[in-house]
């Protein structure tokens, strides 16, 4: 998130981070221009943000050291997959306000997508704020809390789905004969590339398809595969409702 954000901002001066490892503190301050604490109550002193960055398991210990200083003029906002906005509440009390994201890893380069759900009371002022820095290395989208498993699932899971279909890709490339780097630069520009130029101008994906793929060509031929039996679809399907349930599980 600091690296996707840090392309938009020209600091992150006013950014403390919590970090128990001394080395990897030092990579951060070093990388990033960031402060860095060894606790999170002393990451969170001062502060009008709080994001939550760390694994579902270590939420309860995070939310014993915060609970009983978190104030009513701060917005806690969590990126911790699976946990729910009633639980947050219960977890880190009645005073802070409270925002529940959902990121990707594309915001490394600033492409992330960031579904963002505010808590009962959370002022507006707060959410735009959280848009807006989140906004700056990609896009947001504000939701029902009700849809964070399938956010999870599509967009958060996603680009490991997304880089296992550019996988399958290179290395049947390479059963084609392509040597190995060949291979990797044309399916990994292919996709970005169809991937830039269908959110660029918005396309209607089924037109698209039948753009490219002519009635007797190649493109035609390789379709009549992919979609024998319904089996791709039905296994995409599959691979999220998988993910989405394990959100929920979470």
């Amino acid at each position: 998130m600091a690296e996707g954000i840090l392309a938009a901002f020209s600091s992150l001066e006013n950014v403390t981070v919590a970090e128990r490892v001394e080395a990897r503190a030092a990579e951060l301050a070093a990388k990033y221009g960031v402060k860095t604490v060894a606790s999170p109550a002393a990451a969170v002193q001062g502060a009008d943000i709080v994001f939550l960055a760390v694994r579902p398991q270590d939420v309860d210990g995070v939310s014993g050291e915060l609970k009983p200083i978190l104030k009513s003029s701060q917005t806690l906002v969590s990126i911790v997959a699976g946990k729910r906005l009633s639980f947050l509440r219960e977890a880190f009390g009645d005073a802070v306000h409270l925002i529940r994201v959902m990121p990707n890893l594309a915001l490394r380069c600033g492409e992330g997508m960031c579904a963002v759900c505010a808590g009962d009371g959370t002022p507006r002022e707060a959410v735009e704020l959280v848009l807006a820095i989140l906004g700056s290395a990609g896009k947001t989208i504000e939701l029902a809390e009700k849809d964070f498993d399938a956010v999870t699932a599509l967009s958060g899971s996603g680009p490991a789905y997304f880089a296992y279909m550019c996988e399958a890709m290179t290395q049947a490339g390479e059963a084609l004969g392509l040597s190995s780097d060949a291979a990797k630069l044309l399916a990994r520009q292919t996709m970005f590339g169809t991937a830039k130029f269908i959110c660029e101008n918005d396309v209607d994906l089924g037109a698209f398809i039948a753009g490219v793929a002519t009635k007797g060509g190649t493109t035609a031929a390789g379709m009549v595969e992919l979609e024998k039996d319904g089996v791709f679809k039905r296994t995409v399907a599959a691979t999220l409702a998988a993910a989405a349930r394990r959100s929920s599980e979470l």
